[in-house]
């Protein structure tokens, strides 16, 4: 009886161990797939804002001021991934605590200035520069470009939106994802479709024909797919036609993948969606930036049977496929020491080609250093640059207006601008 009891011991310990030696690769998904509890499954397709599971997972991501984190499985060689805003270059924390150094990134120009280039090469060499410094800061994906369509002049997000003609949005976007992506930095084309105005943006319900829709609102994604294949898709917070636009089967699996052929994951919009089962069932394979309800909500779709174990296998999968793409599985040392110096040269070029002058109107321009000059409105002083909220870059420094005149050599009417410091306060 001795011998059969050591043999026993003896399989399920090679059992055993064999389990905790598997480890992700490339020939092994559905292997790792069979081995996830639904628990871990959950985990995967939430992002790491929900913390009950993993406390303090966001907090510990190697990039802090990401926007938001695939959660890890270590006993699975499941790497975090890591996504980062934004459209006009990476968007991470300067500053960390207990750490000397500084972490600031390169501003590069909006969207719209982008595309005003309309130069795919330079789009090109401009988006393997973003995506240089996003792999030295260990950034996994880029959530960028974003290419709804500039229908609302008073939408939020037109900044950082390429333009209102569809098929330059679409050439542009692609440019931009090859050049991101030449460095293994996935990208995350936005937002997913019809999202084109401020107002009551998380809940409003675009009202579109099919051929508006068509034409127009997808025909920029759809060039981006074809000729890039983006490793993401965000998906809008809207409605199209009463139907949620990360809820919508036919958005997400009939007309992107099965005929567009996009092979990568679609990723919610930060919040959006109302239904985390629906999201799954329609091709939505990843909430972010993922809270304790998006969990327990999908676990216990899950476990009732109203969300089928092999929608979300096909999820799991798809997101595994992405980790598997990124430098940090492939286990790259990055240096968190991008060459900002050259970057912003890169950035600048781009800035310069999109600058357009529709009319040089009796040789005003370019204006003689030997005459005084005025500036006039509050942003003449109080500088914007680039976007702000996720399309915001902390930069390490602004050149703004009136300091890029004075060192071109212009003079400044005194009274205006005393005026204007005066009125801001800065006097």
């Amino acid at each position: 009886m001795l011998k059969p009891l050591i043999f026993t011991i003896l399989l399920a310990f090679s059992q055993h161990t064999d389990k905790e030696e598997l480890r992700l690769n490339e020939n092994n998904i559905d292997a790792i797939v069979s081995e996830m509890t639904i628990e871990e499954k959950c985990e995967l397709i939430v992002g790491g804002r929900a913390e009950m599971f993993k406390p303090n997972a966001y907090k510990k991501v190697k990039a802090p001021g990401a926007a938001g984190v695939i959660n890890e499985i270590p006993r699975l060689g499941i790497p975090a991934t890591v996504l980062s805003d934004g459209p006009a270059g990476v968007r991470i924390r300067p500053h960390r605590p207990g750490d000397d150094r500084t972490f600031f990134c390169t501003g590069f120009p909006i969207g719209s200035l982008i595309s005003s280039t309309w130069n795919t090469e330079l789009v090109l060499e401009a988006g393997k520069t973003m995506g240089s410094e996003a792999k030295e800061y260990g950034i996994d994906v880029l959530l960028t470009p974003g290419i709804n369509i500039h229908r609302n002049p008073l939408c939020g997000r037109n900044f950082e939106y390429y333009s209102e003609d569809p098929l330059l949005s679409g050439k542009i976007a692609a440019a931009m994802i090859n050049g991101v992506e030449s460095n293994n930095v996935g990208t995350s084309l936005k937002h997913y479709a019809a999202n084109n105005q401020e107002t009551n943006r998380l809940a409003n319900n675009s009202i579109v024909s099919e051929r508006a829709l068509r034409e127009i609102y997808l025909k920029g994604f759809e060039i981006a797919v074809k000729e890039a294949q983006p490793w993401t898709i965000m998906s809008s917070y809207n409605y199209i036609n009463g139907e949620h636009a990360s809820q919508s089967y036919r958005l997400l699996t009939e007309i992107l993948r099965n005929e567009w052929g996009f092979e990568g994951v679609v990723v919610s919009d930060w919040g959006a969606g109302y239904d985390e089962a629906a999201q799954i069932r329609a091709g939505n394979d990843l909430i972010q930036p993922g809270y304790n309800h998006n969990y327990y909500n999908l676990l216990k779709a899950v476990k009732d049977g109203s969300l089928s174990m092999e929608d979300l296998d096909r999820s799991v999968k798809r997101i595994l496929q992405l980790a598997l793409k990124t430098n940090r599985h492939k286990g790259y040392k990055y240096s968190e020491a991008p060459d900002l110096a050259s970057n912003a040269q890169a950035s600048r070029k781009i800035a310069e080609e999109g600058i357009i002058l529709l009319e040089n109107k009796g040789n005003s321009l370019p204006i003689a250093t030997t005459q005084k000059i005025a500036l006039f409105g509050i942003t003449s002083y109080d500088f914007i640059a680039g976007g702000t909220g996720s399309g915001d870059v902390h930069r390490p420094y602004v050149v703004d207006l009136k300091q890029g005149l004075a060192q071109s050599g212009y003079n400044l009417d005194e009274n205006v601008d005393a005026f204007y410091k005066a009125y801001m306060g800065k006097g």
